[in-house]
């Protein structure tokens, strides 16, 4: 696919996809979904990548929320079909079986913090500001906000920045447990490089098992979630990676997982 709105690099085994709409301050448009998805995709078949960062170009925001210019022309019609496309792909990147980092150095707001929420870690500079502001606009939140918010800080909070529209900075933000790591603005690419890294020097299989026994068991019932995790952690033991984890171990090196 030839992309206008996302580049992509690499480095080793961590890619990054970078929402490069600056002068719009990375807001969503229809075009930057399609591209993120066919870029998610690519990333999730790629054996090469471990690790995704997921970042916003220009100082100002990681992404400022939806394209305004383009969702006042929407009908409801299309307004559903809007929604769902956004809905679909932060579902498909909740649930990669390679974890998602979002990097935050300003604004993410609307649909950017749907977006950041989607992901599976959120390292964020202290000048970050997060929030929903889709009250303001006279509609909802539309790419699963008022659900995710809700489930990651409760529902008191979801309703205070749903209903009041204001954002919050990264210092609240991080006690809520919307950010999981907020540091200087100048620390933050060191941050998130060294998150990235040590997750893709990780057991892939590992990784996998455990995001889809966290995103799974939250949907369960705890019996039901504690079987599948068993279930899990068995299948784990089948791996050429665990038999390499536990002899690096019993040897004092580090092991080298193939992801097999």
């Amino acid at each position: 696919m030839d992309y206008q709105n996302v580049l992509v690099s690499d480095r080793g085994a961590v890619r990054t996809l970078t929402i490069n709409r600056p002068d719009k301050l990375n807001a969503l448009n229809r075009a930057t979904l399609l591209e993120l998805a066919h870029a998610f995709a690519a990333a999730r078949e790629a054996e090469s990548v471990r690790v995704i960062v997921l970042a916003g170009a220009g100082e100002k925001a990681f992404v400022a929320g939806a394209d305004i210019s383009e969702l006042a022309q929407l009908s409801p019609i299309q307004a559903q079909a809007f929604s769902r496309l956004g809905q679909t792909l932060f579902r498909d990147i909740e649930r990669l079986a390679k974890p998602v980092i979002a990097r935050i150095q300003g604004f993410a707001l609307g649909g950017g913090m749907e977006l950041a929420m989607a992901c599976h870690l959120r390292i964020a500079s202290e000048k970050a500001k997060v929030g929903q502001p889709e009250i303001n606009l006279g509609v909802i939140p539309g790419f699963g906000g008022t659900q995710r918010l809700a489930r990651l800080a409760g529902r008191g909070l979801a309703l205070e920045l749903c209903l009041l529209g204001a954002p919050i900075d990264a210092a609240r933000a991080l006690a809520a447990g919307v950010l999981t790591r907020v540091v200087a603005p100048d620390q933050l690419d060191t941050e998130v490089a060294a998150v990235a890294d040590q997750l893709a020097a990780s057991a892939p299989l590992a990784l996998a098992g455990i995001l889809d026994a966290v995103y799974v068991g939250d949907e369960c019932p705890l019996e039901q979630a504690l079987e599948f995790e068993t279930q899990t952690f068995a299948l784990c033991c089948s791996t050429d990676d665990m038999r390499e984890g536990t002899q690096a171990f019993l040897e004092r090196r580090k092991p080298s997982f193939k992801g097999r």
